[in-house]
């Protein structure tokens, strides 16, 4: 007989309750043909507080669940510990604020054995509360995708995504413990994975919904937001290139952020034009920073913790 395929979904979790609803919706995913699957969250508090609700979600699950306690408020050191306790053939990462949809394992697993990908990503549906601003709502800026460079994806994220743990690109990494509480990690870790080799694709019916608080339905949030994905950019851009091609790198994503500026000001009255190219520009200013090493923004264990 052949032995199941091993899939473990892991879920990173900092003091957040709709940690409960991530995995009753786990508890409702049609498992593929085939497959044994397994759970794991890992808690960054430095106090074991998702622990209550890990056990109140077990007889929910028709799997193994594993709880791990990692401290504290750096995002990588919980990463790490999810890939620390698996010994399976694949992992799925899905944030603890997400839930999931019924066929969303099937879908991203059908999509790594298609295209003989390392990595598969899914997309994140935004549900915007009542009180969202229209213009976020029309431009939808909370959703996440990939993002294609000549028909390729050369990076991913850890809000949904699958990873075949034996591809030689992805066995024995890590993320880095230095950008856990900037954020960045993720992105620094795949962009790692694709300069290896690994093949990465996109799985467009693999949905998970992600509700957006009204702590994050805001300009200021997003502003934040883009400034340490461009800071993230710009250190790794750093670290590729020295002396006049870093100068001009930092030139190019000068210019860059000049001409989203303009765009801003011409669209002025159109919110959500004016407000992507303003973002845009951020980005291209946290890119600048990034690649002089500004002190990256520090997020992560500090903001949108529940008490």
């Amino acid at each position: 007989m052949t032995a199941p395929l091993r899939i473990d979904i892991a879920v990173c979790t900092f003091r957040r309750p709709a940690l409960s609803e991530t995995l009753a919706s786990l508890s409702k995913l049609i498992v593929p043909a085939g497959v044994r699957l397994g759970v794991i969250v890992a808690d960054n508090d430095m106090e074991p507080s998702a622990r209550p609700r890990v056990e109140a979600a077990v007889p929910l699950l028709p799997t193994d669940i594993v709880y791990v306690h990692c401290p504290a408020g750096n995002i990588s050191i919980a990463r790490n510990a999810c890939l620390d306790h698996t010994d399976a053939d694949f992992i799925a990462f899905v944030d603890d604020d997400e839930t999931v949809d019924p066929l969303w394992l099937d879908r991203l697993l059908a999509a790594a054995e298609r295209n003989r990908a390392d990595v598969v990503l899914g997309p994140v549906r935004a549900l915007y509360g009542p009180d969202a601003p229209g213009w976020m709502r029309s431009g939808d800026f909370h959703a996440t995708r990939p993002v294609w460079v000549n028909g390729e994806i050369c990076t991913g994220y850890t809000c949904n995504v699958l990873m075949r743990l034996a591809a030689s690109s992805i066995a024995g990494r890590r993320f880095d413990l230095a950008l856990g509480r900037s954020g960045g990690e993720d992105t620094e870790f795949f962009t790692a994975v694709h300069a290896a080799g690994g093949r990465i694709a996109f799985a467009e019916d693999a949905w998970v919904e992600e509700p957006v608080p009204a702590s994050r339905a805001r300009f200021s949030w997003l502003a934040q937001r883009r400034l340490r994905m461009g800071q993230t950019h710009g250190r790794l851009l750093a670290a590729r290139h020295e002396g006049a091609a870093r100068l001009s790198a930092a030139g190019l994503a000068a210019a860059k952020c000049t001409a989203c500026l303009a765009g801003a000001t011409a669209f002025a009255l159109s919110p959500v034009r004016r407000n992507r190219f303003l973002l845009r520009g951020l980005l291209h200013a946290g890119a600048v920073g990034g690649l002089f090493g500004t002190r990256a923004i520090e997020p992560y264990g500090k903001l949108e913790a529940a008490p």
